[in-house]
């Protein structure tokens, strides 16, 4: 048996792969990582989930202050500003605890950090800072990078048009910022911003905005998010910018085709969508190509197609989202050391942190109906008397269930706690749970989760509260 310098070597340092290291050195395999960004936790620590988070819950806080929402609480603020260097000093001192955190996790479980970008020469053997290294198993675990908009080009350093990266750098409040795509980054940054004083027009090229959700929860949301003030242009392509001294003119027409019109915005943030990170890891080399998606194919246990390289979360199909790939970066490493890791993709809950939160987990009551007949629970949050109490009236919670065996096939929930509600659901359904257990199962009172017993009740037409 030829002699490597590591069992285990992962490739990239995000959620997936910090985790898929970590959990193979606690398996006992000797394990190293390679990451070129300065700092461990990639994307979702350094530019993404964490700091995006930290302004979002600093904004809302902001936002109550303002529009006198603690006023009626009794909480009285005479003179208040906007800290915008307090605000981004804060974000930055989470994502620096963090990152040093997993650090200190590596040096514990002794995993060697290669400082540098990994690219193959071989099935076993990649170099890292002009350095080879050889591995038994390779991980390519590289995440994601925000997909271009052909004709508008991003400069983040300039400030002008920004991707998520720069929206969530900016030294002051754009007067209007347009979010070019409607989805999940387009909306939490768009909603940082509006909170704080920026005009925030949408453009979404789809009619609906937040693709691949619930279709009565993409309405709700765009009701919600109206009243709030973001304005929408659905059914509308960008198909140019020109960035002058003041700020950006957008060329938008309707997606169906038509007349175009000019959109002068001081800001524009691009978020269409994520696109694999493949480039320069030399999968030539070792005989790995990518699907139509420019993904990486693995079977039920994370290995591609070459033998003794694997492959994990945002480079591989399924949704890109941090927990699947730290879900998959621990299986892959118990496959490796010859455990059985297995990831149920039909359980992965997503989340909107917007205000109030969006989270589904499992099918849409569309998905759901293709697939057979189904039945629907549905509870209003402004019915809930912990929602009531603290003036959160927005939202619901919808179950769908199985019409013959009664099991949960998906949920949908819209409430200023939705984000941490749908790990219930999740759970629930990992067990193959039935409308009628989680109807039966007591929820403490006075809680926003009491809505999900009550929709699950609705199931079978028989809420308490409504």
């Amino acid at each position: 048996m030829a002699d490597f310098d590591y069992d285990v070597l992962v490739i990239g340092a995000g959620p997936g792969g910090y985790v898929a290291a970590i959990r193979a050195a606690q398996l006992g395999l000797k394990t190293a990582c390679a990451e070129s960004r300065e700092t461990l936790g990639g994307t979702c620590l350094n530019v993404g989930c964490i700091p995006s988070k930290a302004l979002l819950h600093a904004s809302e806080l902001y936002e109550e202050a303002a529009n006198g929402a603690l006023a009626k609480l009794g909480v009285k603020i005479d003179k208040m500003s906007l800290d915008l260097d307090t605000m981004q000093g804060q974000r930055k001192d989470a994502v620096k605890g963090l990152t040093g955190g997993i650090e200190f996790l590596f040096k514990k479980n002794k995993v060697d950090w290669l400082k540098g970008q990994a690219t193959f020469t071989g099935a076993n053997t990649v170099e890292v800072a002009g350095k080879k290294v050889t591995a038994k198993n390779i991980v390519i675990a590289t995440g994601s990078s925000v997909t271009p908009l052909p004709g508008v080009q991003v400069d983040n350093a300039g400030g002008r048009i920004v991707d998520s990266t720069g929206a969530l750098e900016l030294d002051k409040v754009p007067g209007h910022l347009v979010v070019v795509g409607g989805g999940v980054i387009g909306l939490e940054l768009g909603s940082v911003w509006r909170r704080v004083g920026a005009k925030v027009t949408v453009v979404e090229f789809l009619d609906q905005i937040l693709p691949g959700m619930d279709g009565e929860v993409r309405k709700e949301a765009n009701k919600i998010f109206k009243k709030q003030g973001f304005e929408y242009k659905l059914g509308t392509k960008v198909t140019g910018a020109e960035v002058g001294k003041k700020g950006v003119t957008l060329t938008v027409e309707p997606a169906a085709g038509g007349a175009a019109e000019k959109i002068e915005a001081d800001v524009v943030l691009v978020s269409i969508g994520r696109r694999p990170n493949t480039e320069g890891l030399g999968l030539d080399k070792i005989g790995l190509e990518l699907n139509a998606r420019g993904q990486i194919e693995t079977d039920h246990d994370f290995a591609t197609k070459v033998p003794g390289v694997w492959a994990i979360g945002d480079v591989i199909p399924g949704p890109m989202l941090a927990h699947k790939a730290e879900d998959e970066g621990i299986a892959v490493a118990e496959n490796i050391a010859g455990l059985t890791g297995i990831v149920n993709h039909d359980v992965i809950p997503s989340v909107v942190y917007t205000k109030p939160e969006i989270a589904g987990v499992g099918l849409t009551e569309e998905a759901a109906k293709e697939k057979g007949a189904v039945k629907v629970g549905k509870f209003p949050m402004m019915a809930n008397s912990r929602a009531k109490t603290n003036h959160e009236p927005d939202g619901f919670v919808k179950v769908i269930a199985d019409a013959e065996t009664d099991k949960v096939l998906g949920v949908w929930i819209i409430a200023s706690v939705a984000g941490t509600m749908i790990a219930q659901a999740a759970q629930a359904m990992e067990f193959g749970a039935s409308s009628e257990d989680i109807a039966y199962t007591c929820h403490a009172h006075p809680t926003h989760s009491e809505a999900i017993k009550e929709a699950a009740m609705a199931v079978t037409g028989k809420p308490i509260h409504m």
